[in-house]
């Protein structure tokens, strides 16, 4: 009850009483209403430990069954010479999940109902199936790399499958969020298991170091494959569902706008985790592979897990199958909640892990509902896993540029984050963020719809009208900034006010000024990406076919 009294004294958008309270995290509590200053290095410390979570669950659930065989893959066939792309990731990574971060903290709604609400119906329809369709992939191919290691490690992959299921729907239905989040922490210091390999393979270290500041193109290798390895990179490391899982899952965990300077150092320490991970399966398999029959010719990351125990030893091969298994478990879990908050948002079902199954049933039944199947079908004979896996890589490519764009519509909307909307500089960086999503997209499309077409230089010419694209919207959110003053704070606010500043409750919210232009903009994107998702399903069932 104190709760409730609490979010109608202050009438804020909380929709749901479960996520107002007492910070309880994985290492420390803060109890509702401390609005005292940190002012001793050891009080920072405990507020810091109790907000850790979000950021560190997000960026490691990042490197997932899919990532390690996307790195393990470019480590194989190239060396170290695509470890560049990941440095040239972290500002992207950093400004997009800051992004929903602030969301959350500021409005107290998931980003689903956020696109509901500001959008309407037709447009959140869209970005809620695209999510639940990329999700529902997205945790079979989590299963998948539980099969493949399983299957190294000389498991029953049909009890190993069963008991992971299991294990994440039983972590998620306690109905404790402290104690899923000190569940998904012991997974993320699972995935510090890729030290250790890292050191028996000892790859070269100074050429490591090049290679991820100094860009450069593997030698001899044909640009078209280079192209789609570095857009399955990209959607590898940004995907859509990591905008819905954050924002959703900061809401969950009380945290507000007082707080957000701590929930920005928990998303760096995510960051630094998710980069040294994926450069860590790069150079453990460059150096792995390096001078033997395997090396150019990947398989899968089973195969990856058995070629490290035969050339660095069976004890680095079974470090490396359980990381991949952690990492399976972990991505499944996240992946699966992300979409149980966007479906409990637009639905307006109970959707908190503060939440007993008992008393949020809808919420509960997509969570475990995609992991029963998503096991279930890993589990049948002859479906079709490798193009499964390919599927999420490319859907997720080609549906980037659909999430960011509202992400970025949603931050310099006024009557939502108030004096917390991005500054033009933000507003710029994104802007070209887009536009190079988009591009990717495209040049991902045109090679899987036409891969005999897509020569060296049709992605040069994609790339080259990408970079004028890149620079007109990137110009032309800047200058729509200033225009209407989305961007700028109508009046100064000081810092305390700030701290203090929540959306009111959604009904009294405004309705959004979309000019002609963006919501052009709009319908042009999705049309694009209709068509493209379209066709890009079209042929991988054609395939199947065969």
């Amino acid at each position: 009850m104190n709760a409730i009294a609490n979010m109608t004294a202050t009438r804020t958008a909380v929709l749901d009483e479960a996520h107002a309270g007492h910070i309880r995290g994985a290492f420390g509590t803060i109890r509702q209403g401390d609005d005292g200053p940190r002012e001793s290095w050891t009080h920072r410390l405990q507020t810091l430990l109790a907000i850790l979570g979000p950021g560190l669950i997000v960026m490691v659930g990042d490197n997932d069954a899919g990532a390690f065989g996307t790195y393990t893959q470019a480590g194989q066939n190239y060396g170290t010479a695509l470890l560049w792309t990941l440095l040239l990731l972290v500002p992207v990574l950093y400004v997009n999940q800051e992004m929903v971060l602030r969301l959350g903290a500021v409005t107290g709604v998931g980003h689903a109902r956020l696109i509901f609400e500001r959008f309407g119906k037709f447009w959140g329809a869209f970005s809620v199936i695209d999510l639940f369709v990329l999700n529902a992939l997205t945790v079979v191919t989590e299963f998948i790399g539980i099969a493949l290691t399983l299957d190294y490690l000389g498991i029953s992959k049909e009890l190993g499958v069963a008991l992971a299921a299991i294990l994440i729907i039983a972590a998620a239905s306690t109905g404790d969020f402290r104690r899923f989040e000190r569940f998904s922490m012991v997974l993320v210091f699972g995935s510090l298991l890729l030290v250790p390999v890292f050191l028996m393979v000892h790859p070269p270290v100074a050429q490591i170091a090049r290679d991820f500041v100094v860009p450069r193109l593997p030698e001899g290798a044909k640009l078209n494959e280079v192209m789609l390895l570095v857009i399955a990179i990209v959607g590898t490391t940004i995907a859509p569902w990591q905008l819905f899982f954050q924002q959703s899952y900061v809401i969950d965990k009380r945290i507000t706008p007082r707080f957000i300077g701590y929930e920005k150092a928990d998303l760096w320490l995510g960051i630094v985790l998710v980069i040294a991970g994926a450069v860590a399966m790069m150079a453990i398999t460059a150096a792995a592979f390096a001078g033997e029959p395997e090396f150019g010719n990947f398989v899968d990351a089973g195969a990856v897990a058995s070629g490290i125990g035969n050339y660095a030893g069976r004890a680095g091969g079974t470090m490396f199958a359980i990381a991949l298994i952690d990492a399976s478990i972990i991505g499944a879990s996240a992946v699966s909640l992300s979409t149980a908050y966007a479906i409990g948002d637009v639905l307006s079902l109970k959707h908190s892990l503060h939440r007993k199954p008992s008393d949020a049933k809808g919420f509960y039944a997509v969570y475990c509902g995609l992991i029963a199947v998503a096991a279930g079908l890993v589990l049948t004979p002859s479906a079709p896993l490798g193009l499964l896996t390919n599927a999420v890589q490319t859907l997720a490519g080609v549906l980037l540029p659909s999430a960011t764009v509202f992400l970025l519509l949603l931050c310099n909307d006024k009557a939502v984050l108030g004096p917390w909307v991005n500054t033009r500089w933000l507003n710029l960086f994104a802007g070209g963020v887009i536009a190079v999503l988009l591009m990717l997209s495209i040049i991902l499309t045109a090679s899987v719809m036409f891969p005999e077409a897509a020569s060296e230089e049709v992605i040069f010419a994609i790339l080259g009208g990408g970079g004028i694209l890149g620079v007109l919207v990137a110009l032309g959110v800047l200058l729509a900034g200033e225009k209407d003053g989305r961007t700028a704070i109508a009046a100064p606010v000081d810092r305390a006010s700030r701290v203090n500043w929540r959306m009111p409750p959604l009904r009294e919210v405004p309705p959004p000024r979309l000019s002609i232009a963006v919501k052009t903009w709009m319908v042009v994107l999705r049309a694009y990406l209709l068509l493209a998702a379209g066709l890009v399903l079209l042929r991988i069932v054609t395939l199947v076919a065969r």
